[in-house]
């Protein structure tokens, strides 16, 4: 019975499907771990506080992967533009008005359920389907600079110049993944110089604007300098070296005490600290699992609006992942970036799940076609005549 409602209604790549609910199932531990002190201090000795939040969270961002799934995939290249154009004024707005955490107004505070909201995420996912919308549209006029070239570079560079006036990190990889979409779309080298050059400069003039440049370049020094290690770092390299190839074991963190934002982007120091070496690779190979089966819809796509949705959202992830958990183990500067489907939050939770969601339904389809032809070899109308 229970297998029968998940083939009905759990489309698309079933392994995609195990390794979202592996991520989740260990997110819930790690989260619950991370702020245990956290919730004891803030909620009057509630440490279930945030357990309870967090896993609700997650069973939303679920919920709207199930969604996102459900609904066929070219629906999305219609609400891409749509999407963008809400998403401009929403970063202007979050710029000005914005809930200020940490020095940054990345944030809108939604009324009456007094949840934050991160533009940022919306503008992720709808530039991602807009370029891939437009370069499986124009693959035939990639050399028409003004009908083709233009949009997208305008829409790029104007979309990562706003983000970067708040986030810097954010903004840089989506520009990389938006080059890599563009270069895989196969937009000539010539264009994509272009492109580069246009976007250091508007991103290097919202930089300047906007509210992150100090601490951008203070990051950035730090890193370079081989006699100074930052407080976060420091503390992630104690975590790391205290739990071995083993770990602690589950709850069993020291450095949860001591360390910025255990819970969020340096929630992979704790998973090495109680999990070890051997939790920190298995979780790694998740997101190499998850990126190769991005690339298996992708391989598998009947379209180049399908093929480059998915490695854009693939590569969108699968990056910002890599990324986090290299800064925890010392090889990058400290960004603000959470790791994607293990780091607490709200909003990046939801379009995390609409993202994996869109990757389903591309293969969903994929999976169905490969159904029908399958029951169709084995139509005895397709038999062999025997003579």
């Amino acid at each position: 019975m229970v297998k029968q409602w998940l083939q009905k209604n759990l489309k698309g790549d079933s392994v995609l499907w195990g390794i979202v609910i592996a991520f989740s199932l260990i997110s819930v531990a790690v989260v619950y771990s991370a702020t245990g002190t956290l919730a004891y201090k803030k909620m009057e000795g509630n440490t279930e506080y945030f357990l309870f939040k967090h896993t609700f969270l997650i069973l939303v961002g679920l919920a709207f992967m199930w969604m996102a799934h459900k609904i066929p995939y070219r629906f999305y290249s219609k609400l891409s533009l749509v999407a963008l154009i809400i998403s401009a004024p929403l970063l202007i707005i979050t710029y000005f008005y914005g809930s200020n955490i940490n020095d940054a107004s990345r944030w809108i505070t939604i009324p009456v359920i007094n949840q934050t909201f991160q533009p940022s995420d919306l503008a992720k996912l709808a530039l991602i389907s807009y370029l891939a919308s437009m370069l499986s549209k124009k693959q035939q006029f990639l050399e028409d600079w003004k009908a083709t070239l233009l949009p997208m570079l305008g829409w790029t560079v104007a979309i990562c110049g706003l983000i970067a006036m708040t986030n810097t990190s954010t903004a840089v990889l989506l520009f990389a993944t938006c080059m890599l979409l563009m270069f895989i779309g196969r937009v000539p080298i010539k264009y994509l110089a272009i492109v580069v050059l246009t976007g250091v400069i508007v991103g290097g003039a919202g930089l300047a604007a906007g509210q992150r440049m100090g601490t951008a370049i203070s990051r950035v020094q730090d890193f370079m300098d081989p006699n100074e290690v930052p407080f976060q770092l420091e503390q992630s390299y104690i975590a790391i070296a205290t739990g071995g190839v083993v770990g602690k074991g589950p709850g069993n963190s020291d450095q949860r005490d001591i360390l910025p934002h255990p819970y969020s982007d340096f929630i992979y120091a704790i998973i090495l600290e109680e999990y070890g070496l051997l939790g920190g690779v298995f979780v790694l190979f998740l997101y190499l699992a998850l990126l190769y089966r991005g690339l298996v819809t992708v391989n598998k796509s009947d379209g180049a609006f399908a093929g480059l949705l998915s490695a854009g959202l693939s590569f969108s992830l699968v990056l910002q992942g890599m990324i986090n958990m290299a800064v925890a183990v010392g090889l990058g500067p400290i960004t603000g970036l959470p790791l994607p489907l293990l780091s607490m939050g709200g909003t990046s939770l939801i379009f995390t799940g609409i993202s994996i969601g869109i990757i389903l339904s591309v293969s969903r389809k994929d999976i169905n076609e490969e159904r029908a032809v399958g029951a169709a070899m084995k139509s005895p109308l397709n038999a062999p005549v025997n003579a």
